[in-house]
């Protein structure tokens, strides 16, 4: 009895290969704009016609005008190099969320200096890079875009519109319910809640190596905040765990603080510049396009 050989039956193999490689290209790679929007707040005409009336003083490392105030300090911890850039606001307005291309929708995506520059910000960090996810609240400068929740103890960052954090968890609260809410961010986890530490040494994000590039936001007190960036995956400087940032931050003051998207996304602009060095493999420094960024301007 003769054996029946094996059929290649190419057009089926075609058929399945072709699914796959779109499946990758739909979650990473294609756009899909879902909403233009104006990334300015929504009291623009209030903000610029409260905005000083006086020229600023601007140097390499600081910003003063009648309205903002922007000093950018260097730290150097556990062979790890951390850009912070301390915040004072007279209002709460002048803190917003810009989505690149003026567009909400997943896989849209820009570099953090070309938001900057779009928005005339003064100083930006990276988002949430919400794009690249299809779960999670969103909400920029009071708009909800997508409300639905990743996981029931997802951890979320409220700014609200007196200017205050809050963390939140998706699971205990809909997205349309959160109060007064002027951007939701959806990554973490929490840093520091109530003046303490919120992460263990062991936690970190996903699978992520402990030492990594990091951005985050922090509350001092009532409109003074930090905007965090650490440099990491180089020879120069190693990286941050999250207790690491978590601790630094609560020695910093910070009553709140959030971890935004980090590794490759993690960079800050300030005045035009590139503040940080950002990277993804550590062999070459470049911008990673990312979906979303928190500025400060008018």
């Amino acid at each position: 009895m003769k054996k029946k050989a094996n059929v290649f039956h190419f057009p089926e193999c075609l058929i399945i290969f072709a699914g796959m490689c779109f499946v990758l290209l739909d979650t990473f790679v294609i756009a899909r704009p879902y909403a233009a929007v104006s990334n300015v707040p929504n009291s623009a005409e209030e903000v610029l016609r409260d905005s000083s009336e006086t020229e600023p003083l601007i140097t390499e490392t600081s910003y003063q005008d009648d309205q903002i105030s922007i000093t950018l300090n260097e730290y150097r911890l556990n062979d790890t190099t951390i850009h912070v850039a301390d915040i004072i606001l007279s209002s709460p307005e002048y803190l917003y969320s810009v989505l690149a291309n003026d567009t909400y929708g997943k896989n849209v995506t820009a570099e953090t200096s070309d938001m900057a520059d779009d928005a005339d910000a003064i100083l930006a960090i990276n988002g949430d890079y919400y794009g690249a996810r299809n779960k999670g609240y969103v909400i920029r400068n009071g708009v909800l875009y997508r409300e639905t929740a990743s996981s029931d103890n997802q951890e979320d960052l409220v700014i609200h519109s007196d200017g205050s954090l809050e963390i939140i968890t998706e699971g205990e609260i809909e997205a349309e319910n959160i109060q007064d809410a002027m951007q939701v961010y959806s990554f973490g986890p929490a840093l520091v809640e109530n003046g303490e530490i919120s992460v263990s040494e062991t936690d970190e994000v996903g699978k992520a190596k402990a030492s990594n590039p990091r951005t985050a936001i922090a509350e001092i007190e009532p409109l003074h905040y930090l905007f965090v960036v650490s440099d990491g995956r180089s020879d120069y400087s190693e990286g941050l765990s999250l207790y690491e940032l978590a601790a630094f931050l609560k020695e910093q003051g910070a009553v709140t603080a959030y971890n935004l998207d980090g590794g490759g996304s993690s960079t800050m602009i300030f005045n035009g510049k590139l503040v940080n060095y950002p990277t993804t493999s550590g062999r070459t420094i470049k911008e990673r396009s990312v979906s979303d960024a928190v500025v400060i301007g008018y």
